[in-house]
């Protein structure tokens, strides 16, 4: 366990200049329940981040932050599949990497999605037609409390689009510390997706889905090395048929994906490009040029900058569209996590 710089600025992708008081690397269980002991009896608020990549960090966080560097995979072979248990401190994409390195397919279409293991189960990774849910087996969820490890099945995780029991009711006390994926030995490639839909099926491979995933996403979402992101910024919205019916009439263009319940998924960066709002600036933050849906750290944003542009797309959707986008990113304030949606209805403590 080691302290090192109070700074968050390269702990997070969107490169936001704010500080924690205390900033811990840990890589082992016991040392995660030993900083959570610390804090309770500091009476201080506790933030566990792995890279950064999903979260707005609106400023300076009073307590401490544990960064998370659980390590491990191990697989195990049976007739029909491969099941793979992963620490949450590995990085997804390398995670991605190695499995089909090793001849193991199923999480191609997932490629070059940032942050660490133990955040894909908080929000359901998903991109191209998979989500983790399809893959996933179980959840090892630490009970900071009583040191317990529980394993969560899949059908308990409560998973949805960007939603899981553990943005919710195993918010605060627990740590995602291991994740279980079951990956079939029969591979069939997911190719109904979006640009995928131009491959061959009959000569798709799993590695040539995951460069071409891969190449896809490098021209859509900035390297957050290189310009400050936290990737898509709002979820695709949901909304009814019947209000599907109404906009369609209206927009023939618009792209829209029916879902299973009968709700249809409407395209939140098409939404927003309506708007024409590509390099749109509110002090340093920005919309990225080639993605409505990426909001990026320009020109040494705050984040206050990026809340009120986050705030500005959002009220220019409504007005147009009468859909109000949520954020897909997490906000987390002061003592924690906040509801991402109240802050941007917030305009000088008054709600609009």
């Amino acid at each position: 366990m080691s302290i090192t710089s109070t700074s968050l600025k390269y702990r997070n992708t969107f490169s936001l200049a704010v500080k924690a008081a205390d900033l811990i690397v840990v890589d082992r269980i016991e040392l995660m329940l030993k900083v959570w002991q610390q804090t309770q009896n500091r009476k201080m608020p506790l933030l566990v981040l792995g890279e950064g990549s999903n979260v707005l960090l609106l400023e300076d966080f009073s307590g401490t932050v544990m960064i998370n560097q659980l390590k491990g995979i191990h697989i195990r072979e049976e007739l029909y599949a491969w099941h793979v248990h992963v620490s949450s401190g590995e990085n997804w994409h390398n995670l991605v990497c190695h499995t089909l390195k090793i001849g193991i397919a199923g999480l191609e279409n997932l490629a070059l999605i940032p942050g660490l293991v133990g955040s894909a189960p908080i929000q359901n990774i998903g991109a191209y037609g998979i989500e983790l849910k399809n893959v996933c087996e179980y959840v090892d969820l630490l009970d900071l409390f009583t040191g317990a490890i529980d394993r969560i099945p899949v059908a308990e995780c409560g998973f949805g689009y960007r939603e899981s029991i553990f943005k919710h009711q195993f918010q605060t006390g627990y740590i995602i510390v291991a994740l279980g994926l079951c990956l079939k030995k029969k591979w069939q490639p997911m190719l109904e997706y979006g640009s995928l839909s131009q491959l061959d099926p009959a000569i798709v491979t799993p590695n040539l889905i995951f460069h071409f995933v891969c190449s896809l996403r490098r021209k859509k979402i900035p390297d957050p090395h290189n310009i400050g992101n936290a990737g898509s910024f709002f979820k695709n919205p949901l909304v009814s048929a019947a209000k599907f019916s109404s906009l369609i009439s209206k927009y023939s263009s618009m792209p829209h994906y029916p879902q299973a319940n009968g709700q249809v998924k409407l395209s939140a960066g098409w939404l927003i490009d309506q708007y024409e709002l590509n390099k749109y600036r509110v002090g340093g933050a920005a919309v990225y040029r080639n993605q409505a849906l990426i909001l990026v750290n320009e020109n040494n944003a705050t984040s206050k900058d990026v809340v009120d542009l986050a705030r500005y797309i959002r009220n220019s959707v409504a007005s147009r569209f009468d859909i109000w986008l949520e954020p897909e990113v997490r906000f987390i304030g002061a003592m924690g996590e906040l509801n991402a949606i109240e802050v941007l209805s917030c305009k000088n403590g008054q709600v609009q």
